[in-house]
């Protein structure tokens, strides 16, 4: 026997391999589609002749043609109701659309994160949010960072930081004068990112980025880019792809850009800890307290949790802002009227005080109603391990539940009209949204920045109102672009100027 017979041989075998394990694959999703298969939901994609890929298909669509799946989802909860499935390869999501739904999944330490979370924590490779807050799914883990994370965020503390909020707004102010002429084309979302980096940097770490007048920062781009790599994620195949190999030498060198530049200040800030010198009042100066207090400064962790901060809390804002400008310019006399209430509470002052805040009941109303209808976290996911039944459909064991803030908040069982920007859905004397409005989730895992940046959201849309007039370039799409978080996907182009007297 020749040794070309041996290797041919060897090949058919190695083929007759390859198909039987194919085949016992495709055996094992047909099992697992069986099993779950009673649940409504859409057909699986008929434009792909291997029903193992479920619904994977329009998602990895809806990425490539700038479609947002969450507007996919939404139509899918009006065609099939408040519970459905979603079948990607051997993997069951199951999106729920149910205020009880929500109370039931959201309120209780019950229900863990699922494994999709990994994805923050290690993307392409390199380990990106790790064991921060978001990502982390041990509870006892997750519980203890925390417990002693949390003062940093208490409204007690971040009343201390109105300086650096106002400081970085104003700022932004100075270069929107340069450009408020009337005629100037102005991408807001450009600019809410810079100011946005820049609080981040300055009131939670003492960093200097100065991205509002340095366009050469590369802070903006690499949180842009891993962003967009959690996207991606979704599609199995990537990682196969050698088209997106570039995106993804991309993506692994913009997280080790954000892991370097966390891991050199958390060190400088501990040396002037060691040296007894005087400490900036931020967040990272009153976690490092905790935490020394605590006895636990592990580095990596602390590192995963500055990258977590420095992107949510930069990302989320800037792109809520954006909306909310937005909205405002689509609505002139919602403007109007949030504008007089500025006027009313700040007047001509520069330096707005965390009591002028509470004041700000409309303004606070715009910028609720911005999350309602563009939520920029849209949604959340937990593990279901036991069986259950949700609204009469049983469920099986081990499948992954998505909450979606997006779909939910654009369903009429909750809003009349939810397509219409409304701000006095969310007036002291309106009924409250009962378990449908979560932009930062709701219960024990809830967003531990929601003050900050609400706070800081307030200080820097307080001043543009203060200051300019605004209205949206002809043209653009106002559709909404999802990397990630969500974001306007032209960026919000405006022409400022002025406000006579300001």
């Amino acid at each position: 026997m020749t040794l070309w017979v041996l290797i041919s041989w060897a090949t058919l075998l190695l083929l007759a391999l390859a198909l039987l394990c194919f085949l016992l694959f495709c055996g094992y999703i047909q099992y697992i589609h069986m099993k779950y298969d009673h649940i409504p939901g859409p057909p699986r994609d008929r434009q792909v002749t291997l029903f193992i890929f479920g619904h994977s298909p329009t998602f990895v669509r809806s990425i490539k043609d700038n479609v947002l799946v969450y507007d996919v989802l939404l139509d899918w909860v009006k065609m099939y109701g408040p519970v459905i499935r979603i079948n990607i390869l051997h993997k069951i999501l199951l999106l729920v659309s149910t205020s009880e739904g929500v109370k039931e999944f959201l309120m209780s330490p019950g229900y863990l994160k699922d494994d999709s979370y990994g994805f923050f924590a290690a993307l392409f490779g390199v380990r990106f949010m790790g064991k921060g807050l978001l990502s982390d799914r041990d509870h006892d883990h997750w519980f203890k960072q925390r417990r002693m994370i949390d003062p940093a965020f208490s409204r007690t503390y971040l009343m201390g930081l109105m300086e650096p909020f106002n400081e970085k707004a104003e700022e932004l102010m100075e270069r929107l004068a340069e450009k408020a002429d009337g005629k100037c084309k102005i991408k807001m979302h450009d600019m809410m990112s810079k100011v946005t980096l820049d609080v981040i940097g300055k009131a939670g770490f003492g960093i200097e980025l100065n991205s509002l007048n340095d366009d050469q920062t590369p802070f903006p781009r690499a949180i842009s880019l891993v962003m967009k790599g959690t996207v991606e994620m979704r599609n199995p195949m990537i990682k196969y792809s050698i088209g997106k190999s570039p995106f993804i030498r991309e993506v692994q060198a913009s997280i080790k850009l954000l892991r370097q530049t966390g891991k050199e200040c958390i060190e400088r800030r501990k040396k002037q800890i060691q040296d007894g010198g005087e400490m900036p009042k931020d967040i990272l100066t009153q976690i490092l307290k905790v935490a020394s207090m605590e006895n636990d400064c592990d580095a990596e962790i602390l590192l995963d949790n500055f990258v977590t901060f420095f992107v949510a809390g930069q990302e989320t804002t800037a792109n809520q802002l954006s909306f909310a400008v937005m909205a405002l310019a689509q609505n002139p006399q919602i403007l109007e009227k949030a504008q007089a209430e500025i006027d009313e509470v700040i007047g001509s002052k520069r330096d707005i005080e965390y009591e002028d805040l509470g004041k700000l009941q409309y303004l606070s109303q715009v910028l609720k109603e911005t999350l309602r209808l563009y939520p920029t976290a849209p949604g959340t996911s937990r593990e279901i391990k036991k069986d259950m039944v949700i609204e009469g459909v049983k469920i099986p064991a081990n499948v992954t539940l998505t909450l979606n803030s997006y779909v939910m908040g654009r369903m009429e069982e909750f809003y009349s009209d939810p397509f219409t920007f409304n701000p006095d859905r969310f007036s002291p004397d309106a009924p409250r949204p009962y378990y449908s409005y979560f932009p930062f989730s709701l219960g024990p895992r809830s967003c531990i920045g929601q003050v900050f940046s609400q706070m800081e959201a307030k200080v820097v849309m307080a001043k543009l109102l203060q200051r300019y007039e605004f209205e949206l370039v002809e043209g653009q799409s106002f559709k909404i672009l999802d990397t990630g978080t969500l974001r306007p996907m032209d960026g919000v182009i405006c022409r400022l100027r002025q406000r006579e007297n300001k």
